[in-house]
């Protein structure tokens, strides 16, 4: 079989060891096909279609479903929360988008009564108990025998719009601790919610209290790339416009001769998708338009590998044995089973003596109790023969007294027989 000649731009080093080993540069005489293969992978993921997860985390009537809706330019039908809830909960709700020729699974995760409990210290728990289960849930699904990620539903959360309150002041400390809590699971992009209740002045200096804040306490937030050159310079420029400042509208105003979605008020209309009143359409360009994979790319290679590597840290496993060398996942994992067997059996031989002690401790308790009761039947036992010899000691003293009754009975009768007949013969001779 004929050798297929490769055309790989690389440097071949000068040393001759090192030469054996490089791939060899081919000239091409014509075209193969394979400059196609990127048609290929785009007609590929258009039939198997896209998915993106995104959590909303803010207070409830801050405007995270109106927001949504605007973004996605349709109402999702979700209904209004209550204040009123005793604890934070979580609104998952999954949707099925389609622009063109392009499948959109869209999952919408909401917080429901967060901020609204007077004790607001474990607010953001079940914000991150349930990013932890999606990474767990897919960690899962990567260890079985048999993995079906094709069918497989990814549930991590790609994206986190962390909703700012438009206090004008600071973040506040549920703010800090919650986003402090999920920095390192889930991409953050924080937002200035309601923006057209703030001045401009004000929230240019509300933008940069918050990035000041949000250093200080060490937060980590997403940050655009910019290592490719054809998103490099907008994207250095969205990042100096974080946190972005957004306001929602699906209702459309009349703005001259034309309708745009906006807000009336009576000094004026906010028009949602005019930069010059809200971020609302660099929002919109930089998370569905020009950054979604690298969101997604940034959940796998990044929050997802920081979980992956910590949970199998946690339960022994490592790259690198004592002496530094690489140690494969079966030699890692023989070990491990080794370790496991002789801990149970430590833990057996140890449960064993605690058993043996405990039926050493009761047979000694039971001898112990089965002597008292045996002195207790032997004093029990005497008592009631002292007590017999001295019930059969009145029996017999009583019988005595019986007999001695009887005898003086039958003597006081013989008596009384003879005086009777004394005096019968007495009165005979009278007579």
């Amino acid at each position: 079989m004929a050798e297929k000649p490769m055309c790989i731009p690389t440097q071949i080093p000068d040393d001759e060891d090192t030469k054996e080993d490089n791939i060899r540069c081919l000239t091409m005489f014509g075209p193969f096909g394979f400059e196609c293969l990127p048609h290929q992978l785009v007609n590929r993921s258009i039939q198997q279609g896209f998915s993106f997860n995104l959590l909303c985390v803010g207070e409830t009537g801050i405007g995270k479903s109106t927001l949504i809706n605007t973004l996605f330019n349709t109402n999702l039908k979700d209904k209004k929360s209550s204040h009123f809830y005793p604890n934070v909960e979580l609104k998952i709700q999954t949707y099925d988008l389609q622009e063109s020729n392009v499948q959109l699974k869209l999952t919408v995760v909401k917080t429901v009564g967060y901020g609204d409990q007077i004790n607001k210290e474990a607010s953001y728990q079940p914000i991150v108990d349930y990013i932890d289960a999606q990474l767990e849930a897919y960690l899962q699904e990567e260890l079985k025998i048999k993995r079906s990620f094709v069918d497989y539903h990814d549930s991590r959360i790609h994206v986190c719009l962390y909703f700012i309150s438009p206090t004008g002041h600071s973040l506040k400390s549920l703010d800090l601790s919650t986003m402090k809590s999920i920095g390192s699971k889930v991409n953050i992009i924080p937002l200035i919610a309601k923006a057209d209740t703030i001045s401009k002045n004000d929230l240019q200096k509300f933008k940069c209290k918050i990035k000041s804040e949000l250093v200080s306490n060490d937060i980590q937030i997403y940050q655009f790339p910019t290592d490719d050159e054809t998103t490099a310079q907008v994207n250095t420029s969205m990042n100096g416009h974080l946190p972005f400042a957004v306001a929602g509208s699906m209702d459309e105003v009349k703005v001259g001769k034309r309708m745009v979605r906006g807000r009336q008020y009576p000094w004026g209309v906010i028009q949602v998708e005019n930069e010059n009143h809200c971020d609302f359409v660099k929002l919109r360009d930089m998370l569905l338009c020009t950054n979604m994979e690298d969101l997604k790319e940034q959940t796998h290679t990044l929050h997802y590998e920081r979980y992956r590597c910590c949970k199998l840290q946690r339960i022994g496993f490592t790259d690198v044995g004592p002496d530094n060398q690489p140690v494969s996942f079966q030699e890692t994992y023989e070990v491990k089973r080794q370790e496991f067997y002789d801990q149970c059996q430590r833990e057996e031989e140890v449960l064993r003596q605690k058993f043996m002690q405990r039926v050493k401790e009761k047979e000694i308790t039971f001898k112990e109790a089965e002597k008292e009761l045996q002195d207790k039947f032997e004093q029990l036992k005497r008592v009631h023969q002292e007590e017999t010899i001295k019930l059969e000691e009145e029996k017999r003293q009583l019988e005595e007294e019986i007999i001695n009754f009887y005898k003086m009975k039958a003597g006081s009768e013989t008596f009384q027989t003879q005086g009777c007949a004394s005096i019968k013969k007495d009165k005979e001779r009278k007579k």
